[in-house]
């Protein structure tokens, strides 16, 4: 008998364990993404689902400041050797609330945005549209490259005390996916 009380404990904890683990405040998932040709080169279209979660929408609301990054990169695939690596494209995001005017405020580089509702912040940074990324240059004709992106919260951004709380407290990881595509870009002649 004492051994299928333990063995119960056992698989009680192992199920507890597994429902912690896969907890999260939210997620953030690419839905589709492509490689639009331009006169110089070639952009940068995207979509995501952006959930930040209830603890993070109410940290957002109490003006805790989030940062977001969306990481592109291009390699060539190579049978003979390891992939090359092309190029790369990082843009940091800042979203803050502002209890005074009861704004959220995106800013990106030098610009920022206000917005009454953070579903509207977070309709614009689900969102990649025309963002320049590689120049023709660097690409040969019918190869084929392997292009990679992902949009995340940057936990390393959050207050010093915060922090420590994001590494032990699943409420404040949000999930982020690669999305992997392979492209292969036209000829220019």
């Amino acid at each position: 008998m004492p051994c299928w009380k333990s063995l119960l404990s056992v698989c009680l904890a192992a199920w507890l364990l597994l429902a912690v683990g896969t907890a999260s405040a939210g997620s953030i998932e690419p839905l589709r993404a492509t490689l639009v040709p331009t006169d110089d080169g070639y952009a940068l279209s995207a979509e995501f689902t952006v959930d930040l979660g209830p603890r993070l929408e109410d940290a957002v609301a109490r003006g805790v400041p989030l940062h977001f990054n969306l990481e592109f990169d291009l390699t060539r695939v190579r049978w003979y050797w390891a992939a090359e690596h092309v190029t790369g494209t990082r843009v940091e995001y800042s979203l803050s609330y502002n209890a005074l005017t009861r704004q959220y405020r995106l800013s990106a580089g030098g610009l920022y945005q206000s917005f009454s509702t953070l579903s509207e912040v977070l309709r614009v940074i689900a969102r990649v549209a025309a963002l320049p990324v590689v120049d023709k240059s660097l690409l040969k004709g019918g190869e084929t490259y392997s292009a990679a992106l992902r949009l995340s919260l940057d936990r390393s951004q959050l207050p010093k005390p915060l922090q420590v709380d994001a590494l032990a407290n699943r409420d404040w990881q949000v999930d982020a996916r690669i999305l992997r595509w392979q492209f292969v870009p036209a000829d220019s002649k």
